[in-house]
C-alpha cells in the first residue's frame, strides 16, 4: 500500500493525466477552470479569491479548514507543476518529460520512518553574487557596508529585506504570537539558509494542523499592514507566500524531526501547453 499522498499543484488543466501518472492527486490553483476530478481551492471554506498573495497557500488553507482529517495515515506532501521531489539530486538539463516519471518520488521509502517531516535541501542566501546585492539592495548597504563582506550579516533577515521590502520581515513578525516570536526572529537574523519552494512532507495529520494553527492567524494579521492594493512587482505581491516560506523552515525544524530530500526542477508546461 502507498505510504504517501503526494499533492501537485498546477495552474493549467490539461496537466490532469500527468499529474495521475505520476500517482499523485492532482490540484488547480488560479483563475482557470478545473472539471470536477481536480481538487481546488474553491468549495467549502476558503480563501481562493487570495491566490494571488498568497499562492500554493489558498490551498493549505482549504486543506486545513475542509480535508484535513479526512487524509488517510501516513505522509501528506505537497509539489508543484515544475518543482518535484526526488531522492537524489539532477541536473536541470538531465531532465526531460520521458524520465522525469522515473525520477520523482512516489514513497517514502523505510529509512525515514524515524522522522516527523521532510524538509526540501537548504537555498543558501548569503552565497548571492554581490551584483545582485547592489541591484537590489543599494540602500541597505549603503547603511552597512560590512554586509557585502561579512556573509554572516547576510543572512535570511538581510536577504528578505533585499526581495521584498525593507524592513518587512520584522514588521511581520512583530505580529507573530508569543510562543514564536522570539524564536523566529533570531533564526531569521542568525541562519544563511532556508528550505525553499514552501514545499514539505509531513507524516503527521496532527503536526500539519498544529502549523496551519500557528500560520495562517499570523498571515491574516500581516494582512492589516501589508494589504493587497499596494503590493506592486512580485516580490511584493507574493509577500505571504514568502513569509510563510520562511516561516515553514523554522516551524517544522522547531516541532519536528526532519529530514532533507533533493527538489528538482522541470517544467511540464514546456511539453504539454
Amino acid at each position: 500500500m502507498k505510504n504517501l499522498n503526494m499533492f501537485c499543484l498546477s495552474l493549467e488543466p490539461n496537466h490532469y493525466n500527468f499529474i495521475k501518472e505520476l500517482g499523485y492527486i492532482p490540484v488547480g490553483l488560479g483563475e482557470k477552470k478545473f472539471n470536477k476530478d481536480w481538487f481546488t481551492d474553491k468549495s467549502g471554506n476558503n480563501i481562493s479569491k487570495k491566490n494571488k498573495y498568497y499562492g500554493e497557500y489558498t490551498y493549505h488553507y482549504w486543506i486545513w479548514k475542509n480535508y484535513l482529517d479526512k487524509l488517510d495515515n501516513g505522509w501528506i506532501g505537497f509539489c508543484q507543476y515544475r518543482k518535484f521531489w526526488s531522492l537524489v539530486e539532477h541536473k536541470n538539463e538531465d531532465i526531460n518529460f520521458n524520465n522525469i516519471y522515473s525520477k520523482v518520488l512516489k514513497e517514502v521509502p523505510k529509512e525515514f520512518d524515524n522522522y516527523e517531516t521532510i524538509l526540501g535541501t537548504p537555498f543558501f542566501v548569503n552565497n548571492l553574487k554581490p551584483m545582485k546585492f547592489i541591484k537590489h539592495g543599494f540602500k541597505i548597504i549603503i547603511k552597512d557596508p560590512l554586509i557585502f563582506f561579512n556573509e554572516k550579516k547576510r543572512n535570511i533577515k538581510f536577504h528578505f529585506d533585499l526581495m521584498h521590502g525593507e524592513n518587512n520581515l520584522n514588521k511581520a513578525i512583530d505580529l507573530l504570537d508569543a510562543k514564536n516570536q522570539d524564536s523566529f526572529r533570531k533564526f531569521v537574523n542568525t541562519e544563511v539558509s532556508f528550505n525553499p519552494q514552501n514545499m514539505f512532507i509531513c507524516k503527521s495529520k496532527e503536526k500539519l494542523k498544529n502549523y496551519y494553527e500557528d500560520l495562517f492567524p499570523w498571515l491574516e494579521r500581516c494582512e492589516k499592514i501589508f494589504g493587497f492594493e499596494n503590493l506592486k512587482g512580485y516580490g511584493l505581491t507574493r509577500i505571504y507566500s514568502f513569509l510563510a516560506e520562511r516561516f515553514m523552515s523554522y516551524w517544522f525544524k522547531k516541532n519536528t524531526k526532519s529530514t532533507l530530500v533533493p527538489i528538482i526542477f522541470y517544467d511540464i508546461r514546456k511539453d504539454l501547453n
